[in-house]
């Protein structure tokens, strides 16, 4: 009934929801490098990949929030911009080369994954950080959606780094992820002609039963194994598209 391409889908689905999930970033990455992989433009790349995330971020926000993980005044001060932010990025995107920026944003990354591993190591008491957030969110959503991924990297990163809770920097970025998927998603399908619905079914089924068991994960993981397990992951991406494009 279903193709081994659509059960691939469902497969990085899943491991993309779990990494996402439970270290706050990822899901953009793996699954627009695989469609792009299988040779979807990009444009339909982002489009395919953010309309499965309208289910995975909304079942993953719904977790988060169960888990305790979901700081109000984060969530405030990011989701309004991070809509703005999605919206434009989606309309100007088959105008915009995502790709030049790409090799800056990771630099960016870099420097912030080694902020976070050397605060996993330095005994400070997290807080709750609001400045800026309006830029950070609108930043976030708008390179998110030109990249076809990037909020859980650049928004979380810079959440953590700032000095806020791992648990709700990860569960309060997760959270807006789903408004910016939904604007974006909204955008795109009013203006492109829109086919890879099976790609958007197998990776949503997939991340589904993820989203629920990495929130939990979240709640339940040591704060420093994760802040260094989530500034290595950010490291490990950044330096991929840095040293391979």
């Amino acid at each position: 009934m279903f193709s081994n391409e659509f059960w691939w889908f469902v497969l990085v689905g899943f491991a993309a929801q779990m990494v996402d999930g439970a270290l706050g970033m990822a899901y953009g990455t793996v699954a627009s490098s695989l469609l792009i992989t299988l040779g979807v433009p990009p444009v339909l790349s982002s489009a395919t990949v953010h309309t499965a995330e309208c289910f995975t971020t909304g079942a993953s926000a719904i977790a988060h929030r169960a888990f305790g993980n979901v700081d109000q005044r984060l969530l405030r001060g990011l989701v309004a911009p991070a809509i703005l932010g999605a919206v434009l990025g989606a309309l100007i995107l088959s105008h915009l080369p995502g790709e030049a920026l790409r090799p800056y944003i990771a630099l960016y990354l870099l420097i912030m994954g080694l902020v976070i591993i050397g605060k996993a190591f330095r005994q400070l008491p997290p807080r709750t950080v609001t400045e800026h957030l309006g830029t950070l969110g609108f930043v976030g959503a708008f390179l998110d959606t030109v990249g076809g991924g990037g909020w859980g990297p650049i928004v979380a990163t810079t959440l953590l780094s700032r000095g806020n809770h791992v648990r709700t920097a990860i569960g309060s970025a997760n959270a807006v992820e789903f408004f910016v998927t939904l604007a974006a998603t909204a955008t795109f399908t009013t203006t492109l002609s829109f086919n890879h619905w099976t790609a958007v079914i197998g990776l949503a089924l997939g991340g589904l039963p993820a989203a629920p068991l990495a929130a939990w994960l979240t709640k339940r993981l040591p704060l420093r194994p994760l802040m260094v397990m989530i500034g290595l992951v950010v490291v490990a991406l950044s330096l991929r598209t840095l040293i391979f494009g």
